[in-house]
């Protein structure tokens, strides 16, 4: 089938606005979203004023800041109301929050006084914490209420919510009481109270609950939503799973980065400039650069150690790189655990323990294959060399194990981000410590 965006462009000059539609109608979403950022302005505001009201709402979302302005600022005064006033609220105040002041403005003259109140409340919250991903629209009712007066409020008002699986049951004071599926009051007869099916053991995070903490509740209870209470378990609102979803990706895509010793928040790689691309990867190339010099300074002191016995600098490149490969996987497994909530730091004794015998029978096992590399296989050094090396490399993988270990723990004990001990910082301490051990463990087995 020919590609629509390049049909479109060749014959746009004959096609009229029905056929355009018809045209953009057969088109998948993923490759709409692919080819978004090869369309001119002028084309991407024509391809979206001819796209189903439903596709205007899920791509508005899912493009990027710059490309969101340049699609509203070609929309005309309709438009704009009917696009923005037909969004879910924690949607819209996304784009509240990441276009310019300019296009903000005119999003806002957009809405109606009941949007401008549901954005006004949203944006009070914190877009890091629960309540900033939470929407105001649910449905709740009282749990002294029949089943049947349930089915009528359900029906009247199904339209105004985005998902329509848990009614929450809320007292006077709009407290949390408890929760009802709506499978549960098809299911039950119409004189039946609320309260003798509803749930009373409600799932909730409180406003404040961290975007990720909630991510790992919702995963951990399988939910496909979960209400966000305030200190006095007033319901404010209700976090579906499609935009923990959105979180998980931004939260994976940032540890990434830091993995990779990057900074920054994530962002599409075709959407930033070069100098953005500059400044996420060259702080830490710089701190990484500097403590990898700490490694001429260790060199420069095992200089006389390395004169007297030349093999040993035949195989620093083996000793670094397997102390650094054995210190990245135990923190990488350290890294993901936390992020899981697999792992805590209460389990640290438990872990150690395990660790101790991991790293000595990778280092046995290590040991011994280099040893019997470097005595059987070109340069083939003497026998007691090779134990040198076996032996310091064993030393090496077992404390790089254990630095590997116990490092993302205790940087996530002190409150830190565990990531940025990983990968490349991972890696440059344990040059600096695999290259000590492996000197002065010749130094000593050499009598030098």
């Amino acid at each position: 089938m020919t590609d629509p965006i390049e049909y479109y462009r060749e014959y746009r000059s004959i096609l009229d606005n029905s056929q355009v539609r018809e045209l953009f109608s057969e088109i998948s979403f993923d490759q709409l979203i692919g080819e978004w950022r090869g369309l001119s302005e002028e084309e991407a505001a024509d391809i979206f004023l001819h796209l189903s009201p439903e596709v205007k709402l899920d791509l508005i979302t899912e493009l990027e800041p710059d490309d969101q302005e340049k699609v509203i600022r070609r929309l005309s005064a309709k438009g704009k109301r009917t696009l923005f006033q037909s969004m879910e609220p924690d949607d819209l105040v996304d784009i509240v929050q990441s276009v310019s002041q300019e296009v903000r403005r005119t999003v806002w003259e957009s809405l109606d006084d009941e949007s401008k109140k549901e954005t006004l409340f949203l944006l009070r919250f914190d877009e890091d914490d629960a309540a900033g991903l939470m929407t105001p629209r649910y449905l709740a009712i009282r749990s002294d209420i029949t089943i049947g007066h349930a089915l009528a409020f359900i029906r009247e008002n199904s339209a105004k919510v985005e998902l329509l699986s848990d009614i929450f049951v809320l007292d006077e004071l709009q407290r949390l009481e408890g929760v009802v599926t709506v499978k549960d009051i098809l299911s039950s007869g119409d004189n039946l109270r609320v309260s003798e099916i509803m749930n009373g053991k409600v799932i909730s995070v409180l406003d404040s609950t961290d975007q990720e903490e909630v991510a790992r509740t919702l995963e951990t209870h399988d939910l496909v939503s979960i209400p966000v209470v305030d200190q006095e378990n007033i319901l404010l609102g209700v976090i579906t799973f499609d935009d923990v979803m959105d979180v998980i990706r931004e939260e994976q895509t940032e540890d990434v980065y830091k993995m990779g010793g990057m900074s920054g928040e994530a962002e599409a790689y075709m959407t930033s400039t070069i100098w953005r691309l500059v400044k996420k990867r060259v702080p830490w190339l710089i701190i990484l650069l500097l403590v990898g010099t700490i490694t001429t300074n260790v060199l420069q002191h095992y200089e006389s150690l390395i004169l007297g016995a030349a093999f040993l600098f035949i195989f620093m490149p083996v000793i670094t790189q397997t102390g650094g490969n054995s210190g990245s996987q135990s923190s990488t497994l350290m890294i993901r655990g936390l992020a899981t909530g697999e792992i805590e730091f209460r389990h640290i004794w438990h872990i150690l323990m395990r660790e101790l015998f991991v790293g000595l029978l990778m280092g046995v096992i290590t040991g011994t294959v280099i040893l019997a590399r470097s005595f059987f296989l070109p340069p083939g050094i003497f026998l007691y060399e090779a134990f040198v090396v076996g032996i310091s490399l064993a030393l090496v993988v077992f404390i790089a194990n254990l630095i590997g270990t116990l490092a993302p723990l205790l940087i996530h004990r002190l409150g830190f981000d565990p990531t940025v001990m990983s990968a490349p910082l991972m890696a440059t301490v344990i040059d600096v410590a695999g290259l000590t051990i492996y000197f002065e463990t010749a130094k000593l087995l050499l009598g030098l």
